[in-house]
C-alpha cells in the first residue's frame, strides 16, 4: 500500500473491482429498460386475450365449440389466425343471421376493440395469418401488376373489374368495390369460404399491396367508356344488344311500315 501510494499507481484489485462494478451496472440498468419495454405490451396482449375468450364464450362458442375446437354447426378455428377473426367478424359476416351457402357481408356487431381481443384469443389457439401491417395496405403499390396479378388469380371469380359473380350452388364471389384493404389482403391469406388461399409463397406481401392499390384505383376510377352495364362483361352487354339495340331496331321498322300503310 505504501509503494502504491508513493508512485501514485492503482491497485490491481481496484481495477478488476471497478470493472466488475462497472459491468453489473450496465447490465443491470439494460435488464431493467428492457423489462419495462416488453412487459406493458405482453400484458396488454394477455388481457385483450382472456376479454376476447369471455366474447366468444357467449358469443361464439354455441357454433365454434368450446376452445373453438369446432362442431357439426361450425369449423375448428384452431390455427385460423388473428386475420381470419378480422376478416369475418370486421365484415359482418360472423356471426352469421341465419344458416345459408355463404356468409354474406353485413352491419357489423362488435365494436373495434372487441374485434381486436377476439382477433388476441383465436390467435393463442394456434399458429395463423395474422393482421397485415400497414405497409402493405396504402394503396400505393404498382397498379398495372396488380392488375396483371387480378387478371391471373382472381378474375375468373370476382370479375376483372372487381364486380363479383355466380358460383356454384347459391354461392358467389362477393362485390370488391370500396372494401377496406385490410379486408382484402386477409381474404387473401385466410381463404375465406370458397376463396383459395393465397400464401406469400403464391403471392408476396408486395404483390398483395399491388393487387390492393388497382382495386383501389377501379375504386377511384370510373368507366373510360361511359355506361357500364355494372361491369358484367360480355353478358350483361349483350343482352343489353339483344334487348335495346335490336328491340329499338323492331320499333323502328314497326314504324316505318305502319306510316306507309
Amino acid at each position: 500500500m505504501s509503494r502504491s501510494r508513493r508512485t501514485g499507481r492503482r491497485s490491481p484489485l481496484a481495477s478488476v473491482a471497478l470493472l466488475l462494478i462497472g459491468l453489473l451496472t450496465t447490465g443491470g440498468a439494460y435488464a431493467l429498460v428492457t423489462s419495462s419495454a416488453t412487459a406493458s405490451p405482453t400484458s396488454a396482449t394477455a388481457t385483450a386475450s382472456e376479454e376476447g375468450e369471455k366474447l366468444f364464450l357467449s358469443n361464439c362458442a354455441s357454433c365454434h365449440g368450446i376452445g373453438a375446437v369446432g362442431t357439426t354447426d361450425a369449423p375448428s378455428l384452431v390455427g385460423v389466425g388473428a386475420a381470419a377473426v378480422d376478416f369475418q367478424v370486421g365484415t359482418g359476416r360472423m356471426p352469421m343471421a341465419a344458416s345459408g351457402p355463404q356468409a354474406e357481408a353485413k352491419p357489423v356487431q362488435f365494436t373495434a376493440e372487441q374485434i381486436e381481443e377476439l382477433a388476441a384469443y383465436v390467435a393463442t389457439l394456434g399458429q395463423g395469418p395474422g393482421i397485415p401491417a400497414d405497409e402493405y395496405l396504402t394503396g400505393e403499390g404498382d397498379v398495372a401488376l396488380g392488375a396483371e396479378l387480378f387478371r391471373i388469380n382472381c378474375a375468373m371469380c370476382h370479375n376483372v373489374a372487381g364486380a363479383g359473380g355466380a358460383l356454384t350452388e347459391g354461392k358467389f364471389a362477393p362485390d370488391l368495390k370500396d372494401v377496406d384493404p385490410a379486408h382484402v389482403y386477409e381474404a387473401m391469406v385466410t381463404g375465406p369460404q370458397n376463396m383459395p388461399v393465397f400464401n406469400d409463397l403464391n403471392i408476396t406481401p408486395e404483390e398483395k399491396g399491388d393487387i390492393i392499390a388497382y382495386l383501389e384505383y377501379l375504386n377511384d376510377n370510373p368507366s373510360p367508356g361511359g355506361l357500364d352495364l355494372g361491369g358484367l362483361g360480355p353478358v350483361s352487354e349483350g343482352l343489353f344488344v339483344w334487348i335495346f339495340a335490336l328491340g329499338a331496331i323492331v320499333a323502328v321498322t314497326v314504324w316505318l311500315t305502319a306510316k306507309s300503310n
